[in-house]
């Protein structure tokens, strides 16, 4: 078997194998590589020494078997075979499902995962976005500071277990988008350096030096990361890829790293002739990252819209701290807003950053669908100081309010697993780092961050604490119960709709009206024939709608169509869709 390792400024390699060692010897024809040929198969443990120095994992391991800091392991991808016929799911039309494999259910991996698809299926959900799968130390933790880019942590199952998921996904019609991290790599464990200048002090990020994208020897760092992007679409038949926090990548080249990803990904998509998609996480507010490449974008197929969470967020909480503050002057002005423009900061004053923010979206350029829309993330909720989801602070109907405009609006809708049943359980900030120190830091570090804000320092989880990962494990008993059966009744309903009705994924942003009444709290808005109305105060409202006839599609309480004043009476804290052709 060949064995090849990048290592440029190396003067020895050795490979190790099977416990036995090997001199490299240089590739003549490529730049800093070094390769050799050992006797191995799938399962076959090796790493590699440079300049006799400890022998470390591969930096494209496709298997870390004893953790990040262990002997890599080879992967015959050949072993697998595929169960289920697929051709893909395009984005345009998709509802997305993000989801943490170890809290997803008790057990934490991927084949228990996998047996609970079935509800996603029977939710109407199109597609599966996992968060990162990416080694990282320990056994639970969010997955953001993985290392090993090519590999799948082994506590969830390692590879088998990740073919497994996306073959029982398929069966069942579900495609699956997979959460990566070209930003950075995590504390522990990262031996990147050891071989080569994957990271460059030329630019400094949250987490120290940047990934090298444009220095000396960045060349081969972008053919790392691209290779690894293309392996998960490849050779585990992923869907798309969700990018984290793309704009946090220095990256100061003509041709932006982003820019030769969205290109690579589209020719795959040609060579395997099934659909495959990139959706950023970007806090640019800038149209250029979802724009054609053809039209001078960089081409990414979509990207999470946090203007439309913050502004819904605001409308339903009230809350006004930090980032909310701009959105909550007058949240359902920035809501309307939001739904017919795409950003809320699109060149405006964002006083949470001390400067003007974004720059406003060509509607005719760019379709709806290229932004994800959603109440809760696992950010939204994670990031909060006790990770206390929106059923712990609104009621049913608020909750009921919040999914009728994310999914009868115009962007893609993405729910965070649980919240289509109200889930009780808390997501919190859990980590399970090996070294003690870091341990520490992190603990105190978190405490700190929001004994700022207010918080008592024994109200803050300690994200080491097994129990912090216990508590923010779904309950499954939830969905037969009251309230959760209704909320989930009423997911269901929304989806079946949006799939149901044409109007409902109508692309094109300049046809999307809305109206609204900021003092009485309710908010209306006509896609088409589709009217959906909300109101999120306590006490019934009245909303002017036309006297064309109108047929009540779904209601969270019973609701008659406007009479013939054409006035719509919507009870306190409740939804409406109607067709009013």
């Amino acid at each position: 078997m060949q064995f090849e390792v990048w290592a440029p400024q190396a003067e020895r390699v050795t490979l190790e194998c099977d416990g036995t060692a090997r001199a490299l010897e240089r590739d003549p024809e490529r730049a800093g590589w070094w390769s050799g040929e050992a006797g191995a198969a799938d399962g076959s443990r090796y790493g590699f020494s440079v300049d006799d120095g400890p022998v470390r994992p591969d930096p494209r391991s496709r298997r870390q078997p004893d953790g990040p800091d262990g002997l890599s392991a080879v992967v015959d991808q050949g072993l697998h075979e595929w169960r289920a016929p697929w051709s893909g799911r395009p984005l345009q039309g998709a509802v997305l499902y993000e989801l943490h494999v170890g809290t997803y259910t008790p057990e934490g991996t991927l084949d228990a995962a996998a047996e609970r698809l079935g509800h996603l299926a029977e939710l109407g959900v199109t597609h599966v976005e996992l968060m990162p799968l990416c080694p990282f130390p320990g056994r639970h933790g969010w997955g953001y500071e993985g290392v090993s880019l090519w590999a799948v942590h082994e506590p969830y199952g390692g590879p088998p277990a990740l073919k497994r998921f996306v073959d029982r996904a398929h069966e069942l019609g579900l495609g699956v988008v997979l959460d990566v991290v070209h930003n950075h790599l995590g504390p522990s464990g990262n031996y990147l350096p050891v071989f080569g200048p994957y990271f460059t002090d030329t630019h400094h990020t949250p987490w120290g030096s940047a990934v090298n994208l444009d220095a000396p020897g960045s060349d081969e760092v972008r053919a790392y990361l691209l290779g690894s992007a293309l392996a998960w679409l490849r050779d585990y038949r992923l869907d798309g890829l969700r990018l984290d926090a793309v704009h946090t990548l220095a990256d100061d080249r003509a041709y932006p790293f982003l820019e030769e990803l969205s290109e690579s990904v589209d020719a795959l998509a040609a060579e395997v002739e099934r659909p495959l998609f990139l959706v950023a996480e970007s806090d640019l507010n800038d149209p250029r990252v979802i724009t054609s490449r053809a039209q001078g974008g960089l081409g990414l197929h979509a990207q999470w819209s946090d203007d439309f969470h913050h502004a819904l967020h605001a409308a339903l909480t009230g809350e006004s701290q930090g980032y909310y503050g701009d959105f909550a002057r007058a949240p359902l002005a920035a809501l309307a807003k939001t739904l017919t423009g795409g950003f809320f900061h699109d060149g405006t004053y964002s006083s949470f950053r001390g400067r003007h923010h974004g720059r406003p979206l060509d509607r005719a350029r760019v379709s709806a669908h290229r932004l994800l829309g959603y109440s809760q993330t696992h950010d939204q909720i994670g990031n909060r100081a006790q990770g206390d989801r929106l059923s712990a602070i609104l009621s049913p109907g608020l909750l009921a309010c919040a999914a009728t405009v994310t999914l009868t609006g115009p962007f893609t809708p993405m729910l965070f697993m649980g919240e289509e049943w109200a889930a009780g359980t808390p997501w919190q900030f859990f980590t399970d780092h090996t070294d003690p120190q870091l341990a520490d830091s992190v603990r105190r570090g978190r405490r700190r961050e929001f004994a700022a804000h207010g918080w008592a320092e024994e109200d803050v989880p300690d994200p080491q604490d097994p129990a912090t990962r216990d508590r923010s494990c779904l309950d499954w008993s939830e969905p037969d119960s009251e309230p959760h059966a209704r909320v989930l009744d009423w997911y269901r309903r929304l989806i079946a709709l949006r799939h149901s009705r044409p109007d409902l994924t109508d692309p094109d942003l300049s046809d999307i009206k809305v109206g609204h009444d900021e003092a009485a709290r309710w908010l209306a808005f006509r896609r088409g024939d589709i009217c959906v109305a909300v109101n999120h105060a306590k006490d019934p409202v009245e909303i002017p709608l036309g006297t064309r006839r109108a047929e009540i599609l779904a209601a969270w309480e019973p609701v008659d169509p406007p009479g013939a004043d054409g006035v719509l009476r919507l009870p306190g804290e409740c939804c409406v869709v109607l067709s009013q052709p």
